[in-house]
């Protein structure tokens, strides 16, 4: 019989159906993109871990794991872009469900615990569309960080590998592939005030079809980008390194069967999530906060707030990102939340627990709290190509606040360690070559980031990138052969180290003038020049502030041919000497909108420091005694920070004059104290100075400022922040100066 209910229910389904089949636009999915977890376990899943005996599992896991880094090592040889050349990329074997379960020894590890998101949307959209669908021999390609990633210059595919018609795992390979078609050349444009300035925007993507790719959609990709040459080899290399993990699956498969395959995928996420919760029960309970300050958007100089707060209780670990600053809707020093999350993976896997497995799960059991609208999830509208400059200070100060836990700890995986330098000191780069080609990039010199303190021993040296502890810093002669970029001095700069017991590793400064192009322009995207980027732990110093040095109106080729005697190779001696009389000497802060340049101008970058390890008069004498005979330190960081006394002459060290030095500037520092009730009531005020352009609460995190005391909002009714373009700010000033002077004369 029917009845009005049926006939509701009719109507109901059509309309359902109809809205189904007529979806305007498939944006990213919120819970996709909130759920940093594990997938469900399916019934395949848990039927094969039933099947496959322990050993088996780990012979397996042994096996995939070699396949992944086998693949993160070809890629690196075949790849075009410099990311790709020295490290910036990452392998990994996925479940069928999207999960990371074994990534490649080498990499970026934030790369593969990000891409999980674009896999579980390809995996839930496409599979069951009629119009893509997902197939042996397909492959799908992105690199919008809103549907899963860090920023748009990083580029994964995914390979569905199949077994009997069984999709049983992904291959993925991601690679900071640098130029990406956006409004600066490079990739990571920080003049982008809106998401369309950011270049491709690539949601997941059938890209290949049996294995081939699909040759109108590569010309598409290769006309949005300044070298296609490069889009169209890193496609290739990326595809070849993920059917090699395809190749190597099949024949575990041969060897162990498919239900090893999947029993291994899966039990080694579940085995890493019970690990993680073992070694948390074993950190004392309790809350740890600190925050990190960014100096500026890199278009211009305000303070913007990091404020976090990590509380440990049994087997959870709990992220508190609250009232931290708001985002910059025109900016682009924003990060979607899985940017914030892969970093705190990356931190966990490679200074916390580096024996971990190298997978998502690590963070799986973890939560995060994070206030939409801010600056850790900013809203998918905002751009987000520069949110290195975000999760970069989000790293120090979790570094910061795990130290402690971990130092608490009876039993650790690793040394307790200072925070490792986190800025991106390097060029960025776009224009014609000596060969005559059109390109944009980044350089190498990006991962000659310097080491932290340890516990017991002295950071090293410019040696890697906090990001990827196997990345390279290139081979600067067979960079000087593709590109007209000339390096003419990079050497450790001195004084330049975060003091302590333990002493930072010291970074470098790079000198480079462009030779022998037509058309060539640079920029550069760091932070640190007003407000050093990291800090120092347990009483250690930070690293200082730098700037960015031009020396322009010069040809310093022709002068090196004329008088090579009056070339200098440090940022002090130029500045200082000004050797050249024509030029111009000036300094910048280091978010260098792109410029172009003239054949033989200079243009000095500084790497930062380490940050240091303890109290500088606990250091041992003979350590700094050596720093000072190796040039690492001057005479002045030597008496003034250290208090050591030695013979200028023979460089003898006297230790009893340095102990009498020490103990005197230990009752100075008494002298100097004043209770902390006294000190408080000097210093710490309600709201930020009026002067002061911060950005985040001051000190309750319910409260957010906006750029000064008269602008604040409720940490939970954040309000986007628009800022007006650097160029506009400085036409008004010279327009009033102008009025003013008129008004004088």
């Amino acid at each position: 019989m029917f009845t009005p209910h049926d006939n509701d229910q009719q109507e109901r389904e059509l309309v359902e159906q109809f809205l189904k089949g007529t979806t305007l636009f498939l944006g990213p999915d919120p819970a996709i993109m909130y759920d940093h977890g594990l997938a469900p376990i399916t019934e395949r899943e848990r039927a094969a871990i039933e099947r496959v005996p322990d050993p088996v599992i780990s012979i397996v896991r042994s096996k995939l794991q070699a396949a992944a880094s086998e693949s993160f090592e070809m890629l690196e040889q075949i790849g075009a872009a410099p990311g790709a050349k020295w490290g910036d990329l990452i392998t990994g074997i996925y479940t069928t469900s999207g999960d990371l379960s074994l990534a490649s020894s080498g990499g970026v590890l934030a790369f593969s615990t990000t891409a999980q998101y674009a896999v579980k949307y390809t995996y839930q959209y496409w599979k069951d569309e009629p119009t893509v669908g997902i197939r042996p021999g397909d492959a799908f390609m992105h690199n919008d960080a809103r549907y899963g990633g860090i920023h748009n210059a990083d580029h994964s595919l995914m390979l569905p590998v199949f077994y009997g018609g069984e999709l049983v795992a992904w291959a993925v390979a991601v690679v900071h592939e640098g130029e990406n078609g956006a409004v600066e050349p490079g990739g990571i444009p920080s003049a982008a005030e809106s998401k369309f300035m950011e270049g491709l925007m690539m949601s997941p993507f059938k890209v290949a079809e049996n294995y081939t790719l699909k040759k109108d959609l590569v010309t598409f990709l290769q006309n949005s980008v300044r070298e296609p040459k490069l889009q169209l080899q890193d496609m290739k290399a990326k595809l070849s390194a993920c059917m090699r993990m395809k190749q190597r699956i099949e024949e575990a498969i041969a060897d162990y069967g498919v239900d090893a395959i999947i029993a291994t995928l899966r039990k080694t996420l579940d085995d890493t999530v019970e690990e993680v919760k073992r070694r948390l029960r074993q950190w004392p309970d309790g809350t740890v906060r600190a925050m990190a300050v960014a100096d500026g958007t890199l278009r211009e100089n305000i303070l913007i707030k990091t404020n976090l707060e990590v509380t440990k209780k049994g087997d959870e670990l709990h992220f508190n990102l609250s009232g931290s600053a708001p985002e910059f809707a025109n900016r682009s020093n924003n990060t979607i939340i899985v940017g914030a999350k892969g970093v705190i993976a990356q931190l966990f896997l490679s200074f916390i627990w580096p024996d971990m497995p190298r997978n998502q799960a690590v963070v799986a059991p973890m939560k995060f709290t994070v206030t939409p609208k801010t600056i850790f999830d900013c809203s998918y509208e905002a751009p987000n190509a520069q949110s290195m400059m975000t999760i970069f200070p989000l790293f120090t100060a979790a570094q910061l606040c795990l130290a402690k836990f971990l130092y608490s700890s009876p039993e650790k995986y690793t040394k307790v360690l200072a925070p490792w330098y986190n800025m991106i000191a390097t060029f960025l780069y776009g224009g014609i070559t000596q060969n005559g080609e059109i390109v944009g990039n980044l350089c190498a010199d990006l991962n000659g980031m310097p080491g932290g303190a340890r516990e017991d021993a002295d950071g090293e040296h410019a040696i890697a990138p906090l990001f990827a502890a196997m990345a390279e810093q290139g081979e600067q002669e067979l960079i000087e052969e593709e590109i007209p970029m000339i390096q003419l001095s990079r050497r450790i700069m001195k004084d330049n180290q975060g003091f302590g017991k333990y002493r930072g590793g010291h970074g470098y400064q790079m000198m480079v003038a462009v030779k022998d192009t037509p058309y060539w322009g640079l920029m550069s995207t760091t932070i640190g020049s007003k407000y050093p980027s990291i800090y120092g732990l347990f009483g250690g110093y930070g690293c200082p502030a730098y700037p960015l040095a031009k020396i322009k109106g010069v040809n310093v080729f022709r002068k090196m041919q004329e008088a090579p005697e009056n070339m200098r190779y440090t940022m002090e001696d130029m500045l200082n000497e000004r050797p050249f009389e024509e030029a111009s000497y000036s300094t910048h802060h280091r978010g260098l909108q792109f410029e172009l340049v003239q054949e033989g101008e200079l243009y000095i970058l500084t790497q930062g420091a380490g940050g240091g390890y303890g109290d500088v008069l606990e250091r041992d004498p003979e350590l700094v005694m050596k720093d000072l005979e190796e040039g690492l330190i001057s005479v002045e960081v030597a008496r003034d920070i250290y208090r050591v006394v030695y013979d200028p002459d023979t460089l003898v060290l006297d230790r009893e004059a340095t102990e009498r030095a020490r103990e005197e500037e230990r009752r100075a520092r008494l002298r100097r104290g004043v209770p902390f009730g006294e000190f408080v009531r000097e210093w710490v005020t309600e709201e930020p100075p009026a002067h002061l352009p911060w950005y985040g609460c001051w000190g309750d995190p319910k409260v957010v400022y906006a750029g000064s005391p008269q602008v604040k909002m409720a940490a939970d009714a954040i309000q986007s922040i628009y800022l007006p373009d650097p160029k506009d700010v400085r036409i008004a000033e010279l327009e009033a100066r102008l009025t003013r002077l008129r008004a004088e004369a």
